[in-house]
């Protein structure tokens, strides 16, 4: 799974620990991936950490081939690395907006790409991380688009993919107490606390267990569904 150092990622690397899965902590920064496998306990299943940026092919391409080589098989991708750089429409930069589409669209479909010859092979099924933001966000165009472009690609790959046994879904988290809320303004947050019907915060082992359901064989008849994590803050 992407983005495993911290956050969101760290919790679903956690949970799929716990539930006895062999878990591939992916990160741009490999150290902080090793020191949250020798957190969890990843080395007792196992697990270990490698060295990703989700925006390279190459790194795709020899992911692949590191997992073909070493355990032969893979039954769940989980595409969950993000950034922001937000900044209103009219203030972005050519550079702001590429970077966050690299990362959380390009990235998940070049992860998805290379990876589905594996998962037919297993039958297995991606879960793809998109985002309330996927709505429509203020100061989040760049982010916005991209998770918007997520919950399209998941499901165009959950139409191709279904004669072969491969699920895809995508889960849309709301405000998450993670460190990358640290630099969001108290008032902000404040602000989306008055949206929320359930008044608080998700923590990361919430959006980690909906994403270890869409991973197991619990949820083996759901595919090319968005499950929203947002404390209800989202209508049907």
């Amino acid at each position: 799974m992407t983005g495993a150092g911290s956050g969101i990622g760290l919790a679903v690397a956690r949970r799929l620990v716990s539930d006895g899965w062999t878990v591939l902590l992916a990160d741009r920064d490999v150290a902080a991936a090793e020191a949250a496998n020798a957190h969890i306990g990843g080395s007792a299943t196992e697990s270990r950490a490698v060295a990703l940026d989700v925006s390279r092919r190459a790194d795709w391409d020899r992911a692949v081939q590191d997992v073909r080589d070493r355990e032969a098989r893979l039954d769940l991708l989980v595409n969950n690395a993000g950034i922001t750089r937000d900044r209103t429409v009219e203030k972005l930069t050519d550079a702001d907006w590429h970077q966050v589409i690299d990362v959380h669209l390009t990235g998940t479909w070049l992860g998805c790409q290379a990876f589905l010859p594996l998962l037919r092979e297993s039958k297995g099924a991606l879960v793809n991380l998109s985002s309330m933001g996927r709505h429509g966000s203020f100061g989040q165009a760049n982010y916005s688009a991209a998770k918007a472009g997520v919950v399209g690609l998941t499901r165009t790959i959950a139409l191709e993919q279904a004669r072969h046994g491969v699920r895809a879904n995508a889960v849309a988290p709301g405000a998450v107490d993670t460190p990358m809320l640290a630099a969001v303004p108290e008032k902000v947050v404040n602000g989306w606390l008055e949206e929320i019907p359930l008044r608080r915060l998700a923590q990361p082992a919430e959006v980690a267990a909906v994403v270890a359901f869409l991973g197991s064989a619990e949820s083996s008849y759901i595919t090319g569904q968005v499950i929203a994590a947002d404390g209800g803050a989202t209508p049907p």
